[in-house]
């Protein structure tokens, strides 16, 4: 009896229940907390330079300086003397002399002529004519080749033409500014006529030449020697020599004053083998 009160009590409290559950409305809240970090760092930087647009163009002008060429001249000189008398001798000597020259890191050019005419009581005392030229390729600062033509002509030693050609190597034993010094050596050949005689011969030329100037080209001395003899005859020679000093006067002028000497181991028949002459002149240097 009991157990059918309780049975009977429990449903009808479901049943309360449930009536209320239907009167009433049922909130229900679900939460769902879903945290995603996603962290993408992309740095992207475009620098554009600004280009101002100028309201005037200036125009820049860039000069390139070229160094000119270095020159080397030709240097020349004129030499002129004149010895006159009158009286109770009449004698006249005359003479002229042309030298050039030119010098390059590489060649050295030297070119000359040179004249004299004399006479005492007028017959003629002196009368050549002479010339010369030579080229030197320099190998080094001191070493060079040489190839060298000389002519002559002496009326009063009746040596109608003597032309001498030879080459060969020289060597500057000093080469400084104001002093040189310096050596040749080589075989040549030899074609003149003396007196009546035609004579060609083989020759070994040997030469020395020096020079020095002082304060700042105001004067210098030089002196040249050459001696060429005949290469199956050696006893038959010329020997040349020279030796002068000379003083400025003016920027351009100068005074000269040299001597030559010739010597001709076989002179035409009667004549003197050696002939000196003793020259003063003024000289003008362009």
């Amino acid at each position: 009896m009991k157990l059918g009160k309780l049975f009977i009590w429990a449903f009808g409290i479901l049943a309360a229940f449930q009536l209320n559950a239907i009167a009433q409305t049922n909130i229900v809240t679900v939460t769902n907390v879903v945290t995603v970090l996603v962290t993408n760092v992309i740095t992207i930087t475009n620098v554009v330079a600004k280009i101002e647009v100028p309201a005037k163009i200036v125009a820049v002008t860039t000069t390139n300086k070229i160094a000119a060429p270095a020159k080397y001249p030709w240097v020349s000189t004129i030499t002129a003397g004149l010895t006159l008398t009158r009286g109770n001798s009449d004698s006249l000597l005359a003479t002229a002399k042309f030298i050039t020259d030119k010098k390059t890191p590489v060649n050295e050019f030297n070119l000359g002529a040179d004249a004299t005419y004399g006479s005492a009581n007028g017959v003629a005392n002196a009368e050549t004519a002479h010339g010369f030229g030579q080229w030197n390729h320099l190998f080094s600062e001191k070493w060079y080749g040489y190839l060298r033509g000389e002519g002559l002509h002496d009326d009063i030693a009746q040596v109608r033409y003597r032309a001498t050609l030879t080459s060969g190597v020289g060597y500057y034993a000093i080469k400084e500014t104001n002093t040189t010094l310096a050596f040749e050596v080589g075989p040549g050949f030899v074609a003149e006529r003396v007196g009546d005689v035609d004579t060609t011969y083989a020759t070994m030329r040997v030469a020395q030449k020096f020079e020095h100037k002082f304060n700042k080209n105001s004067a210098r001395v030089w002196e040249n020697v050459e001696l060429l003899p005949q290469i199956d005859k050696p006893s038959d020679y010329l020997f040349n020599a020279e030796i002068g000093v000379e003083s400025a006067l003016y920027k351009t002028l100068s005074l000269q004053v040299y001597l030559d000497d010739n010597f001709n181991s076989e002179p035409a028949a009667g004549l003197r083998r050696n002939d000196v002459k003793l020259v003063s002149g003024v000289t003008y240097k362009f």
